[in-house]
């Protein structure tokens, strides 16, 4: 799998594209909206005088609605701040994705975004945010949510994890030990390079889909791999096919995370906290937004949701034509899973200051 080519979201604005089916995702970025507000205003008191201009970057901005809906909420604390201050103020907004991200979704809505929030800026990088993306000391404030639990590659020495498609319960220990190292290394560079690129005092909030502990039990994955070898069972799918299948994906829990930082050094930790999204209200929402009654909808909100962030990979390595029945198959198992026992997404939110070089 080359990952460049094939991590990006659904594009176009389709019944399974990413921009329809992402509420899960603008869900979360308002839950830890507070702790970015609270990262950016605290920013902005902390740099005399004021500056002219803030650059900004959303780093996976994906594509969508959401792309710019972090953006206009962080624009807007620091506008709440600068409510008596008439002087002039820019801010240079950069998004970042993959290069297969779907931009021109995103750059259709600009103008409509520069109407309605002033002086803004932006400009389209595409790259992996685990390498190198910006000059030194170019940004005062960086985001990110819900990307970096993708990392660059699927770990080597996984060939045992057979009957998974990621990390899971049931995987071998070493299949564990394998994607937390991938974790570390890519998290590490992603932690250095950005070192580089913010600015003395700069600040970085990060969401990732996470965990609470150790407890490896990865349920959106786990579920989707169930519905893999149903379809084995019954002749649909080579099991081959499904065994050296694996997502390049890994959930930290907040001391993976802690750990990193520490390790690289050039970061404070101002705040790590971890927040729950259930997926009977995920469904709720997508049910509310559909004039859908409640029976109608069970499982179609992380459904869809998965449907829009996994396709893409999922159809380059096993092709369009098993799609609709895999994703048939993986809502009747989130309805099993979700009357069995509650379920959520775990996030893991850090919110980071450049130290002084």
């Amino acid at each position: 799998m080359e990952i460049t080519k094939v991590l990006h979201m659904n594009g176009g604005v389709g019944e399974t594209s990413y921009t329809n089916n992402s509420s899960i995702q603008r869900k979360v970025t308002s839950m830890t909206g507070p702790i970015a507000e609270e990262a950016i205003t605290a920013l902005y008191s902390s740099i005399s005088p004021s500056p002219s201009t803030l650059a900004i970057a959303d780093l996976g901005c994906s594509t969508g609605a959401n792309a710019l809906f972090a953006v206009s909420e962080l624009i807007k604390a620091v506008e709440n701040m600068r409510h008596n201050n008439n002087e002039p103020h820019a801010y240079q907004i950069f998004l970042n994705d993959l290069p297969g991200n779907d931009f021109n979704t995103v750059f259709r809505t600009l103008p409509k975004f520069q109407k309605e929030n002033g002086r803004c800026f932006f400009a389209g990088v595409p790259g992996s945010f685990y390498d190198r993306l910006f000059p030194n000391k170019f940004l005062h404030f960086i985001h990110s949510s819900y990307s970096l639990q993708f990392l660059s590659q699927v770990p080597e020495g996984i060939e045992c994890n057979k009957g998974n498609i990621s990390m899971a319960s049931t995987s071998p220990p070493s299949v564990i030990d394998a994607y937390h190292r991938q974790f570390q290394n890519d998290f590490l560079a992603f932690l250095k390079y950005r070192a580089q690129e913010l600015v003395p005092g700069g600040r970085m909030v990060i969401t990732f889909v996470g965990r609470r502990g150790k407890d490896p039990w990865n349920p959106e994955w786990e579920l989707l791999a169930a519905a893999f070898n149903e379809m084995v069972s019954e002749g649909l799918i080579e099991e081959e096919k499904v065994d050296v299948f694996n997502i390049p994906h890994y959930k930290p829990c907040p001391s993976d995370v802690e750990a990193e930082v520490l390790k690289e050094g050039s970061f404070s930790i101002n705040r790590l906290e971890v927040s729950g999204l259930d997926w009977i209200a995920i469904d709720k929402e997508f049910g509310q937004r559909s004039n859908r009654e409640d029976e109608e909808v069970g499982g179609y909100g992380t459904m869809r949701c998965m449907r829009a962030v996994a396709e893409p990979m999922l159809i380059s390595h096993f092709g369009e034509g098993i799609m609709e029945d895999l994703f048939h198959r993986y809502r009747l198992l989130i309805i099993q899973q979700i009357a069995k026992e509650k379920t959520e997404l775990i996030n893991v939110t850090v919110s980071l200051t450049r130290r002084p070089a």
